[in-house]
Parts: C-alpha cells; structure tokens; sequence
C-alpha cells in the first residue's frame, strides 16, 4: 500500500513593513502620520543622487540596523540589529576613499563625518540601504533616518522624525522592513 504524505502547511512570514516619508514633509508609521524632515534640497531620484546636493533620494531602502548613543539611553527596542556608537565613530563621505559610504573610525584620512554629536541628532541613526550594495562614488553617503531638530529644519539628505515617532517605528520594525522616500 502506497502512503500518501500530508500536504505540508506553507510557514507563515511576518510582511515585510515599508515606512514611508513623503515629499510633503509628512511620514507614515503604518496608518500613523506624523511630520518629518526631508533634504534641503529635496527629493530626486536615486540614479540623480550625487554627493553633497542636500537631496533625499526616492526610492525603498531597506534598515540595516539601529545606532544609539550609550550615554543617552539603553538600546531602542526593535527587531532590528543594534550597535552602540563610540566617540570615534565615523561615516566615510569621500567619494573616492575605499571606505566611502561605509562606518570608520576617526581620525580617518579622508573625510568622514563624526557620529557622536553634539546636537542630538544621531542619538539614534538608522542606517539605510542607499549606495551600499556596493557604494558607487559620489551617488551619496550617509542617507540615514535619524532625529529631527526642533522645528524639523531640512537634512543633508536625511529623513528625520521626532524621538517619541523614531521610537515608535523602530518598536514596530524587524529585520527587512524598509523606509520609502516618495514624492507626495
């Protein structure tokens, strides 16, 4: 007698959450809106990105991990990977460094840009996925999401939220889930 196996049950997987940050100057945390803070100059598309321009390049990039400052609290909870920043932590932002696009440590012989600073900011950074899969020279570095001043001025490039907003986001992101940058 021949046995046939039980069809086997497909795994279930978490859906992947893409937080979205609109040209508007608005940010959806999943059926939340709340504002933010865009580049100052604008948004453009990924492939018209170039290093230094202020612009948030459009596009889905997807969270690498979590930076925080040890000094101004414990680790966010979050599925995502996190890492405590140092004092001599640095993003590379020279073109044509190899490192560029990647974390260094300071000092660095070609320019980098200092991580743990004074105004609160980088408190908690979430590395995005833009450039680095590998970095293409002068198509932008250090694209993260990150705190906003009070006001929310315009970024270098960045997309930046409100402490108690960043908090909630990282409470609800896991590993793969991805900020959207898109025109309003």
């Amino acid at each position: 007698m021949h046995r046939v196996a039980p069809a086997r049950q497909p795994l279930e997987t978490p859906q992947t959450m893409i937080f979205t940050a609109m040209s508007d100057g608005t940010f959806d945390l999943g059926g939340h809106i709340v504002p933010c803070a865009l580049g100052m100059g604008g948004v453009v598309g990924a492939k018209d990105k170039r290093e230094g321009d202020g612009a948030s390049p459009l596009g889905t990039w997807t969270i690498r991990r979590v930076l925080y400052r040890p000094d101004k609290g414990e680790p966010p909870e979050t599925g995502l990977p996190t890492k405590a920043l140092a004092r001599d932590d640095g993003w590379c932002d020279a073109p044509l460094d190899p490192a560029y696009n990647r974390a260094v440590k300071l000092p660095h012989p070609a320019s980098a840009e200092q991580m743990w600073r004074d105004d609160d900011v980088y408190d908690l950074v979430c590395v995005l996925a833009h450039n680095d899969d590998p970095p293409v020279p002068m198509l932008g570095s250090a694209i993260f999401l990150h705190l906003a001043k009070p006001g929310y001025p315009p970024t270098q490039g960045c997309v930046a939220l409100a402490r108690e907003h960043l908090l909630e986001l990282l409470a609800k992101a896991r590993l793969g889930d991805a900020v959207a940058i898109v025109r309003a």
